[in-house]
């Protein structure tokens, strides 16, 4: 735990948005890597899609010694798109962050990514990750971010959710419908239509926790949700549909995405 921190000060203030459902057994470990950040003006808005384990109890103990810890309950089980969207509807930094109740940033993300934007004047951004399993052990497995990525870009890669940053005061909030899975690839295909770049930095800076009970840890049910942001959301052609459907599928088989 933190010691007790003062208001946070609105100027580079950065809004983290943190859905969370059922996730006791490693929420702990994801809190404690925010309040590690080198990076101090930061708040962490985390909202409780309805959970049924300790989730409450574990952000409560902390929100007793880091008052930029913010705690929303939802009224029904609704999904991370709900929860994201709270969040977000409650944030008010200049930068909105992302990060997975159960995934883990190193001490320098916040730092290093916000002095890579403010330098560069770039306002959305990802970096690198690496991939850990239950217990958190490294699963010798690197997903290395791109240099830089247009829309077609994003179609074909979509970045780790816990590594994106933008820039709320150039670009605005993004709101995403209401799908069960890929709510967050619709969110930057949002934001890449606006912005044009995202600008990625090679060094991993957060971990993507690899649980076997995960919405997303069978890739394969993905394929409908796929079809259905290419289809029905980003209203693409047959072709262009199908030919991102299978490179999706093989870049997963080889493990390359």
């Amino acid at each position: 735990m933190s010691s007790k921190h003062g208001k946070n000060t609105l100027e580079d203030l950065v809004s983290i948005i943190m859905p969370a459902y059922n996730c006791g057994d490693y929420i702990g470990f994801t809190i404690d890597s925010v309040i590690a950040q080198k990076y101090k003006n930061w708040e962490l808005i985390l909202v409780d899609d309805c959970s049924t384990d300790n989730t409450k109890e574990i952000v409560k103990e902390y929100m007793v010694n880091d008052h930029r810890i913010k705690y929303y309950k939802l009224e029904e089980n609704s999904g991370a798109a709900v929860a994201r969207n709270k969040a977000l509807d409650l944030a008010k930094g200049k930068y909105i962050a992302f990060l997975d109740s159960d995934d883990v940033w190193f001490p320098e993300k916040l730092s290093k990514q916000i002095s890579f934007m403010k330098v560069n004047r770039y306002n959305f951004t990802c970096t690198s990750y690496t991939k850990i399993d239950e217990l958190g052990n490294y699963l010798n497995r690197t997903i290395r971010a791109q240099s830089i990525r247009d829309y077609d870009g994003v179609l074909k890669t979509c970045p780790g959710n816990s590594t994106v940053i933008y820039n709320a005061e150039k670009l605005g909030k993004f709101k995403i419908p209401n799908i069960k899975k890929r709510n967050d690839y619709v969110m930057w295909l949002q934001v890449i239509k606006k912005e044009k770049y995202l600008y990625g930095i090679e060094e991993p800076l957060s971990s993507h926790r690899i649980r076997t009970d995960a919405i997303s840890s069978n890739k394969f049910s993905l394929v409908g949700y796929h079809w259905k942001v290419y289809r029905e959301i980003e209203k693409l052609s047959l072709i262009k549909s199908s030919y991102l459907i299978i490179y999706w599928i093989i870049t997963t088989l080889f493990k390359l995405k």
